[in-house]
């Protein structure tokens, strides 16, 4: 083992560490500028703080997250996210779109950081960056099922009232 890949955990964990110590700073950029958004307007039907809790519980288990262990609750969760989102009337566009931003908020915190600024560090930050697309990727599928399943099992009860009048 050469004595770049001895360091290259060393480099992913502080990336994440920054991150997660960070959580509650980014979320609000994230959240002011999610509010100005074309693509998400139903965000302003619901509390900031709900707002806020979507992206700083990425952001503050961020590690945990990308532990390959974490699969399963990463479909569970997401599909409730999905679920939830559905129910508050979110559009599906902005379901994603709302995933999409927590991750691009997140690396813009880490560009700001500065430390990465070897060839080498680019090199391990690609390869978390790697990690969080496929996190990401994930939790945008099953968002999508569980949302697609709240509306499916709404349109269903729709039909039986319908029915039954």
């Amino acid at each position: 083992m050469g004595p770049e890949q001895g360091t290259e955990p060393i480099l992913a964990e502080k990336l994440v560490k920054i991150i997660e110590t960070h959580a509650d700073d980014i979320a609000a950029t994230w959240y002011r500028d999610l509010r100005e958004s074309e693509y998400t307007p139903t965000i302003k039907t619901i509390s900031e703080a709900q707002a806020l809790e979507m992206a700083t519980s990425v952001y503050k288990k961020l590690g945990y997250w990308l532990l390959p262990t974490s699969d399963h609750e990463v479909q569970r969760t997401y599909e409730r996210y999905g679920e939830m989102m559905y129910r508050k009337k979110f559009r599906m566009e902005e379901v994603v779109m709302i995933l999409i931003l927590i991750k691009r908020y997140l690396w813009l915190r880490l560009l700001e950081e500065g430390i990465m600024s070897t060839n080498l560090d680019l090199y391990k930050a690609l390869d978390l960056n790697n990690k969080v697309v496929l996190y990401f990727d994930r939790a945008i599928y099953f968002a999508l099922i569980g949302f697609r399943t709240s509306r499916e099992e709404a349109q269903a009860r729709k039909k039986r009232v319908m029915k039954g009048a």
